[in-house]
Formats: C-alpha cells, sequence, structure tokens
C-alpha cells in the first residue's frame, strides 16, 4: 500500500503565528474500502503538547488539545461525519444533519485504528477508517483538519482551506478535497 499523496494544511489566518509548519494530511482509499488518512507535523523541540497515552475508547472534547480530524460529507447533501483521533488513541465519530446540526446517535460500534509516532521534531499519525465508518455513497467532499497545542498551552487550527473568519472546520466549503470510489483522488 502507498502513502496517501500529503497535502499542506495551512494555520488561520485568525491566529498569531504558530511555531508549527509544514503541517500536511493525506488520504486514500484502503484496499477493504475504508479510508487511510495520514497526518504529518513538523514541532520545533519540546513545543507540541501531546495528550498523555490511553487506552482506545471513544472520548468527547478530544479537540480540546492537539487532534487530528477528517470531515466526510457525501456529495449533493448537507450531512456529514466528524472524525477525532487524538495522538493518545482515542477517538470520536460525530453525525450531523446540517451546519453544526448534531444527531444524537451512540457511538459506533467499529472504532478507527490510530498509530501515532512523536519525536523531537514533530508528529505522525495514522487513522483507518473501516468501511462501516463511512457515510453511505462512493463521491465525498472532505476536510482534513488539525488543532495543534503547544507546551504553554496555545492552540492553533489547521485545514486545507479556511472559509470562516473565525476557526470553523463544519462549513461544507471547506469540504475542498473530492474523493470517489471510481475515481480515486481528484483534487477540487
Amino acid at each position: 500500500m502507498t502513502s496517501p499523496s500529503q497535502l499542506e494544511l495551512t494555520a488561520h489566518p485568525a491566529i498569531a503565528a504558530s511555531p508549527f509548519g509544514p503541517v500536511r494530511a493525506g488520504v486514500q482509499f484502503a484496499a477493504d474500502g475504508g479510508l487511510l488518512l495520514h497526518y504529518e507535523i513538523t514541532s520545533p523541540p519540546a513545543t507540541l503538547r501531546l495528550p498523555a497515552p490511553a487506552t482506545p475508547a471513544f472520548a468527547d472534547e478530544l479537540w480540546q488539545h492537539t487532534c487530528c480530524e477528517a470531515f466526510v460529507a457525501p456529495v449533493g447533501g448537507t450531512a456529514y461525519r466528524e472524525f477525532n483521533f487524538s495522538p493518545s488513541g482515542e477517538w470520536a465519530v460525530y453525525d450531523f444533519s446540517d451546519y453544526r446540526q448534531r444527531l444524537a446517535a451512540p457511538p459506533p460500534a467499529r472504532a478507527p485504528v490510530i498509530n501515532s509516532q512523536a519525536s523531537a521534531t514533530g508528529l505522525i499519525l495514522r487513522a483507518t477508517l473501516p468501511p462501516g465508518l463511512l457515510p453511505d455513497g462512493d463521491a465525498w467532499q472532505i476536510g482534513l483538519t488539525l488543532v495543534l497545542e503547544t507546551m504553554a498551552g496555545e492552540k492553533s487550527w489547521w485545514a486545507l482551506t479556511h472559509t470562516a473568519a473565525q476557526p470553523d472546520f463544519h462549513p461544507l466549503a471547506s469540504f475542498t478535497l473530492a474523493l470517489n470510489r471510481k475515481d480515486a483522488l481528484i483534487n477540487s
């Protein structure tokens, strides 16, 4: 299996200068029809705050600290699914019917698989989503995002594109990566 093509993410412009970068992310289909996501953060030594390792399980509010995220919306609709992947090994999956209209649903029975490797110069996180975790359909608009926290507790928000004046990963207009089972990865 090849590595996903890496795309450059940018910090939200409303945030003061961030010590991180470059920050990259990529996505590709797995052999079983699931998705493979890859995040790579370059960080000066002792700058990136990582959550402590934890038992892989569902957890809320992972975005309060360093967290990799993906937003997946079937093409042509307003519904989408949010995935949070913590370097701790914890994860979250949320369903939305429209912009920030979260549906009440229990955590899914299947979990993403998260592998992360931290070093003095950054973090690499890989997440595997089994096909059963993906929204219905064969074509999606995807937003790849990150929340990065410094050791001082300052946060920066990173994405392929930012469409709101303040950091907000939820607008469908920011899901700028097109992925189609039939055509593979297409930049939109």
